[in-house]
């Protein structure tokens, strides 16, 4: 094992000039996280200078067996710190050989909504706090539970400390490090509620640029508890009964939002969000309906509502943002399993180019 390790931690810099791109892209049910590697002849990250990939789209379900091949366009490149050194991951939305976007690439229609001249001026803002659980593997049971149990009830592990009460941190904190290393702007991490579920937000992040840092921070996370022997879960409502499900707030601000005067801005931007509301939860994860309940930090999914400082609210105003009179909001209807292109773009749209 230890020439297994020594192998894996090559330096690939002392012996030559070519290095390993990991392209990552989404499959076909919009949560599954594919990858596969190539060697390119020297060091790069730019994606414009990264050749187009394909794959077998029939076995992804985004294709039929008899027209099969997906083609990959390099989108976003970040270091890879499994491989390290000069080694990159590369985010990648996925076409037809004929340039046109597969249905399941959210991520196109999201670039055209980032792109509009509107959109940009605003300069949109997001921060994803992005909640998971960890499971035991085989048995689908959260990490640290008695099998076929129950840990004490709610209280004691949101942000607690000790072997039971934080139950995976080498996990969390090896994430932590590896998105910082790649150059995901990861801004924390914290136990959650439920015992065995933690969270990680990614951002200030403008744009485009949230859903690929999400999606890359979502992929690594998959890698090392795929190292670790430990099953990652996005479902928003893991276990049923009196424990927390899992969200990915979003939180959001434009530039008028952020000047002075802007909680105007973000009382009319809410106003638009409400009447819209059926559409915004229909796009917000499947299984949605299990986790917005009414209780446990969560607004009832059928009512829109917002206040300051309210969890128990669809949006909540920061006392910071009411203070001062401009700042952001908290989106907090999205499940753990949303799509951040869908989200981001459609609070976008909805705020800033639709007309009531």
């Amino acid at each position: 094992m230890s020439l297994l390790n020594d192998l894996l931690n090559l330096n690939l810099s002392e012996s030559t000039e070519k290095v390993i791109a990991e392209y990552v892209w989404i499959g076909g049910s919009g949560m599954d996280l594919r990858s596969k590697a190539r060697t390119l002849p020297a060091p790069t990250t730019d994606p414009t200078k990264l050749p187009k990939w394909n794959y077998d789209g029939s076995s992804t379900n985004q294709a039929p067996g008899d027209d099969s091949e997906v083609i990959l366009y390099p989108q976003t490149v970040f270091k890879d710190p499994f491989r390290r050194g000069n080694n990159i991951l590369v985010m990648c939305d996925a076409y037809t050989p004929a340039g046109e976007p597969i249905p399941t690439n959210k991520r196109f229609n999201a670039a055209k909504v980032f792109g509009h001249p509107d959109v940009v001026a605003e300069e949109p803002w997001y921060g994803i706090e992005q909640e998971y659980t960890l499971l035991q593997k085989d048995i689908n049971w959260p990490l640290g539970w008695p099998v076929g149990g129950y840990p004490g009830p709610q209280g004691p592990y949101y942000c607690g400390v000790g072997a039971d009460k934080a139950l995976g941190r080498d996990i969390v904190n090896s994430h932590y490090k590896a998105c910082l290393y790649a150059g995901i702007n990861i801004s924390g991490i914290n136990g959650e509620v439920m015992p065995g579920q933690w969270e990680f937000q990614v951002g200030p992040c403008v744009g485009i640029a949230s859903g690929d840092q999400l999606w890359m921070a979502r992929y690594i996370l998959e890698r090392i508890t795929e190292i670790a022997g430990v099953v990652l879960s996005f479902d928003p409502k893991p276990i049923k009964g009196d424990w927390n499900g899992a969200g990915a707030h979003a939180n959001y601000s434009t530039k008028s939002m952020r000047n002075d005067g802007g909680i105007d801005v973000i009382k009319k931007a809410i106003e638009k969000l409400g009447k819209r509301h059926g559409e915004h939860i229909a796009a917000y994860g499947e299984g949605n309906e299990r986790r917005l309940t009414g209780r446990h930090e969560t607004a009832d999914i059928n009512t829109f509502s917002w206040g300051v400082a309210n969890r128990g609210a669809s949006i909540r105003v920061g006392r910071d943002t009411e203070k001062e009179g401009k700042g952001y909001f908290e989106d907090r209807r999205p499940a753990s399993n949303m799509d951040p292109y869908v989200v981001t773009s459609m609070i976008a749209e909805t705020t800033i180019l639709w007309k009531p």
